[in-house]
């Protein structure tokens, strides 16, 4: 068998499971009855606030159901700033996020909603 068959079955090999090493990330799943319009992070109690996640979408929004990936966030403890179309906004405290999780939040825990 030629060196270069050799090489190429083995890469063959190798590249499918070094990107199911990678995992899926970090994802929001939206289980609020409302599309989200603005996602943003700041590590817990800190009001230090990151950029609004829903631009990574494709119409830059979450609907209800949908997952969205987040990026830019490593795993620990964050609040979020939750943000709906024309002016409601509400925070959801402590989350944990987790390497490759899916975070996920409900119009129950929504807090300090303003309009």
């Amino acid at each position: 068998m030629p060196r270069t068959l050799i090489v190429a079955a083995a890469l063959s090999l190798t590249v499918p499971s070094a990107l199911l090493a990678q995992g899926k990330g970090i994802r929001l799943w939206n289980l609020t009855t409302a599309t989200i319009t603005g996602f943003q992070l700041s590590p817990a109690g800190q009001n230090n606030w990151g950029p609004n996640q829903t631009l990574n979408d494709k119409d830059k929004e979450v609907d209800h159901d949908e997952r969205l990936r987040l990026t830019g966030i490593e795993p620990g403890r964050y609040d979020a700033k939750v943000s709906y179309a024309g002016s409601k906004q509400c925070v959801v405290r402590d989350i944990e996020i987790k390497a490759d999780a899916v975070v996920s939040i409900a119009d129950k825990d929504l807090k300090d909603c303003t309009n």
